[in-house]
């Protein structure tokens, strides 16, 4: 990135470009990734290619101020974080879903963080529904966030919930543990954008992948809840955990959440598509 795009970036997120890469700051561009870049899967079912490459992941989420899912998100900002001075790594992990079982590998990435005044941290924004701060990477208690209490943790069957033999993880493999419940196994060896091409083409074609089945647009509030639209269903979650749900009518009020809650701007209604393509 040059400081144009640099710049941009930070202007999207409303921050000032900060002095040092610090903890502090770490923190903070986390938080307002979360705040300002929604996790959304909309370019599936808008027939959008998804292109793991910075510049085109840089293009989307900042040219376009779109949102996206794990790749394009935790691409994007480990590359602003690279050219502000912090140390990144990307991680790929396996994301625990229903029978206790794994996902696909590269199902997910995470993002390795140091900073200049110590201890590396666990960056994470693009898991959806996640820890609001940067998680320590090498603490192994209870890390309380506003999103919940965490805990990284070394992988092995019991840490990972998961019995009969299947899924035996890496002697180096982590768990990160969301209120006491596995979200998904960590490896510690550093990735490229480009090792996870095969898991984000899976994601955005494959019947068995969630993302292809419904559509999500989600961001975490100012006031530390999180807004969702999944369709046409418009969901508030305040930070007390009271919810309020409502359908919307028109397709002019559809796209009017998506540009006043979440600063997307389209031209149609997104609907889901299903994998072969066909509407």
């Amino acid at each position: 990135m040059d400081s144009v795009e640099v710049d941009a970036y930070l202007r999207r997120l409303g921050v000032e470009h900060p002095a040092w890469p610090t903890v502090d700051v770490l923190r903070e561009l986390h938080l307002r990734h979360l705040q300002t870049v929604p996790f959304e899967n909309l370019s599936i079912h808008l027939g959008e290619e998804i292109v793991l490459a910075e510049k085109r992941v840089l293009d989307k989420v900042v040219g376009a101020r779109r949102g996206g899912f794990c790749y394009e998100l935790n691409g994007a900002f480990g590359t602003l974080l690279g050219a502000l001075g912090f140390d990144v790594t990307l991680l790929a992990a396996r994301v625990h879903g229903k029978e206790e079982r794994l996902g696909i590998p590269y199902d997910h990435m995470a993002l390795k963080v140091r900073t200049v005044d110590g201890g590396a941290w666990l960056a994470d924004v693009g898991f959806g529904a996640h820890s609001h701060y940067p998680l320590a990477f090498e603490a192994r208690g209870e890390q309380v966030d506003p999103a919940g209490v965490f805990r990284i943790v070394e992988a092995g069957p019991d840490a990972a919930g998961v019995r009969g033999g299947h899924d035996v993880a890496e002697a180096a493999d982590l768990e990160v543990v969301m209120d006491g419940r596995p979200e998904y196994r960590l490896e510690r060896r550093p990735r490229v954008l480009g090792d996870f091409v095969a898991g984000a083409w899976w994601h955005s074609t494959s019947p068995a992948s969630h993302f292809t089945q419904s559509l999500v647009c989600s961001r975490v509030t100012e006031e530390g809840g999180r807004i969702t639209l999944s369709g046409r269903t418009f969901k508030a979650t305040a930070a007390d955990g009271t919810r309020e749900e409502r359908e919307l009518g028109t397709d002019e009020e559809v796209l009017g959440v998506y540009r006043e809650r979440f600063g997307i701007e389209l031209d149609r209604v997104p609907t889901v598509r299903k994998p072969n393509g066909e509407g």
